[in-house]
């Protein structure tokens, strides 16, 4: 298989031959390494001062990689193991000798040019034989959010017999200016992800590499669901910790920075406005879904008055770091009998969370797909059926306020929507009218005469609990 990338350094004061020093591989030096099932080289088809482009080569021994435990016959194919497309179509395989060849440039280091290694750069990729599970398009769906032109042909199954049809496979030119080591980067995941095949066993260590790649781009790329998934081997408990390590690396919501004064960070003032209104309602067994660290059930922890708080989460290790934020283990008995962890998705209906005074949704529906809104809507109020449910959400209209966020962008980017104030308000009084519930609305945060509060809360109220 084989795969080239180069630059002309267009705009950059130096020859392109010093793209060498960037790979870390020598121009004049044809290198080669070890990996498994055959061996990876690299060579320069050309090294001017005008143009200069690295190419890789990896060679694959069928026999030698099915000795090695990695190859895998096809159903029903006993020779598949032997005789398939790994040698000759990008893959895994491909991935992995990048990382071994490339890994100091991955990294964004190079000590004879460190002004270089940090500088976007024309970039132009050649992958002449790639699988893509998905078709061409998904290489544009996956490539496109990162800044690269993509011109993706198929490759016909016969040129001379047009009839049958394309194959599986493209050939892929990537052209853009980005640094060099976001496009390794940037190969290093999708080659896998294209093919949707791994030649290696999926275990959690593939979760480290993943955000290690994925880092500064991946969490707000739009297909991140499907390129964690098919990354990870479609083990959606390792795809899902994931985008969750992503969603903390790569962007803190803007507002919980500070408020419209300055004085109090709005994620303080939302805990105590959230606090308050329980306190309002008298509740005594409360549900925090999707707690996430637990800072409002830190808040709530705080009333003697409340009896029973239940903090929920999908996310495993969200609730781990919860109970370690809260010293869960060195309370005192009374406290931790106050408190229990479920870990529960808000979008299916879980019978331990029925019947209870509130349960409280703090930051929680812009994280949901819309489409599942209403099985959200469904497990919250018709299931688990609380006397109160509290609601907070961005309010988009508030995003002008933010000088670092660009337009058309969201404050978080794990989040698949954020509402003006007449959508929050219509999608709220929907709810209440299908369910029996009053609805009542509150801003949190300085309320801006032209574009409202950065975040709106909604109060609903069982009618027959009033």
């Amino acid at each position: 298989m084989f795969l080239t990338i180069g630059t002309d350094l267009a705009g950059v004061d130096a020859p392109a031959s010093d793209f060498g020093f960037l790979l870390h591989k020598n121009p004049a030096r044809p290198q080669a390494i070890d990996v498994t099932g055959g061996s990876a080289h690299v060579f320069y088809p050309e090294a001017t001062a005008e143009r200069c482009t690295a190419a890789v080569l990896l060679e694959i021994d069928p026999i030698g990689l099915v000795k090695a435990g990695r190859g895998k016959a096809a159903e029903g194919f006993t020779l598949g193991q032997y005789v398939n497309d790994r040698p000759y179509a990008a893959s895994s395989l491909l991935a992995v000798a990048l990382g071994k060849l490339f890994r100091t440039a991955m990294n964004g280091r190079c000590d004879a040019h460190p002004d270089l290694a940090v500088r976007p750069i024309p970039l132009e990729v050649h992958v002449p034989a790639l699988p893509c599970n998905g078709g061409a398009d998904l290489t544009e769906r996956f490539f496109a959010p990162l800044g690269w032109t993509v011109d993706a042909r198929p490759v016909p199954l016969d040129p001379e017999i047009p009839a049958w049809g394309d194959s599986r496979y493209v050939d892929l030119r990537l052209t853009g200016v980005l640094r060099l080591a976001d496009a390794l980067k940037h190969l290093y995941v999708m080659l896998p992800v294209l093919d949707d095949a791994k030649h290696y066993w999926v275990g959690s260590d593939e979760v480290d590499k993943l955000v290690r790649a994925g880092e500064g781009w991946l969490a707000a790329h739009p297909e991140k669901d499907l390129i964690s998934h098919r990354y990870l081997a479609h083990r959606r408990y390792l795809a899902d910790a994931v985008l969750e390590r992503l969603a903390e690396a790569d962007g803190l919501e803007l507002a919980e920075e500070t408020s419209d004064e300055g004085s109090v960070s709005l994620a303080v003032e939302r805990r105590t406005t959230v606090a308050d209104v329980l306190r309002e309602l008298g509740a005594r067994r409360i549900a925090d879904i999707g707690c996430g660290e637990g800072a409002l059930v830190g808040e709530l922890l705080k009333d003697p008055m409340i009896g029973e708080l239940i903090a929920t989460d999908v996310s495993a290790r969200a609730l781990i770091r919860a109970k370690r934020r809260l010293h869960y283990d060195d309370l005192p008995d009374r406290q931790r009998d106050r408190l229990k962890f479920l870990q529960s998705s808000v979008t299916y209906a879980d019978e331990r969370l029925a019947g209870l005074d509130a349960v409280v949704l703090m930051e929680v529906v812009e994280h949901v797909d819309p489409p599942r809104l209403p099985a959200l809507a469904d497990s919250v109020f018709r299931a688990a059926r609380p006397a109160a449910v509290v609601v907070t959400t961005p309010s988009s209209e508030y995003n002008v306020r933010f000088p670092s966020l660009p337009a058309g962008k969201f404050r978080h980017p794990d989040h698949r929507f954020e509402w003006t104030r007449a959508e929050f308000r219509t999608w709220s009084q929907q709810i209440a009218d299908r369910f029996g519930y009053t609805v009542q609305f509150r801003p949190v945060g300085a309320d801006d005469p032209e574009v409202g509060p950065p975040t709106q809360l909604a109060l609903f109220r069982r009618e027959e609990a009033r």
